[in-house]
Parts: structure tokens; C-alpha cells; sequence
């Protein structure tokens, strides 16, 4: 009786551990959504907490510096200073007035440190004759020929 017990208390200590684990991954891992307007409002806890801002890259505000990248997004009439200084290298399609969704957190002196950026083109998709959207490079034909059967009914 005494193994079963050892053996109980063993396995009770592991599944404790692992929902503790799972339960601090869980907090560590939460990113709230916030426009470049809420940011000023937001104090405390609330400013420390990681989040992710989207808007617009202000126009010639993209400067490459070592080890970072810094750059203004723009929306509701607000503008954001952004510092990039994450690892991965920045999408082919970040460039100025692109729509960019930045992650990370805010600094004491009000600039955003980013350690992700994503950045969305906004010419993938055409809009096509009928009103429907097809992506780029995609053709429509609206010749006859387009809408004639190959003959076999």
C-alpha cells in the first residue's frame, strides 16, 4: 500500500507542475489588441502589458539603423514612433504607406519596441470586372470566346 501511495503523491506532484506551467505559458503568451489612439489612455499595468498597434507607415519615416529599425505608423489621426528590434528580417512588403501590424510593448519615453512586424500589401488583390476580387496577375477575358462551350453537349 505504501508504493501506491509514493506512486499517487508522484503523479499529483507532475500534474501540478504542468498545469502551473501551462497556466504561466498561458499568461506569458496573451497580446491585446490596441489602436495607436487607445495607447495614450492606457496606464499602469494596462501600458505594461505586450499588445499589438496596426496603422499606416508614415512616408519616409523608415530608417535602418544597427540593430534596429525605426519608423513611424500613422492612424486616426495619430502617429506612432516604432522601434524594430527584433531578429527576423522584415517583409518584402513593409514600405512606406503600407497597412503594418506591429507586436510588442510600449517604452517609458512613449516610443513602441517591436519584436514582430507584419506587414499587409494591399494591391494583392485587383478588383475584377464583375465587382469580385481576383488576385494579382490573375487575367479575365470577356471576349466571346471566353463564355463558349467546346461544342460537346
Amino acid at each position: 500500500m505504501k508504493k501506491r501511495a509514493k506512486f499517487g503523491v508522484g503523479i499529483g506532484v507532475i500534474l501540478v507542475s504542468l498545469v502551473f506551467l501551462a497556466w504561466l505559458g498561458y499568461g506569458e503568451s496573451k497580446t491585446y489588441y490596441h489602436t495607436i489612439a487607445e495607447l495614450p489612455t492606457l496606464h499602469g499595468a494596462d501600458a505594461q502589458h505586450r499588445m499589438r498597434v496596426g496603422g499606416t507607415v508614415a512616408s519616409h519615416s523608415i530608417r535602418k539603423l544597427s540593430g534596429r529599425v525605426d519608423f513611424v505608423l500613422e492612424g486616426e489621426g495619430k502617429t506612432l514612433p516604432v522601434s524594430y528590434t527584433g531578429s527576423d528580417p522584415l517583409p518584402d512588403t513593409f514600405v512606406d504607406k503600407s497597412q503594418a501590424l506591429v507586436e510588442g510593448s510600449l517604452a517609458p519615453d512613449g516610443r513602441f519596441v517591436a519584436e514582430r512586424v507584419q506587414a499587409k500589401c494591399a494591391s494583392k488583390y485587383e478588383p475584377a470586372l464583375g465587382g469580385a476580387t481576383v488576385p494579382a496577375g490573375t487575367t479575365t477575358s470577356t471576349t466571346p470566346d471566353a463564355t463558349r462551350s467546346n461544342g460537346s453537349m
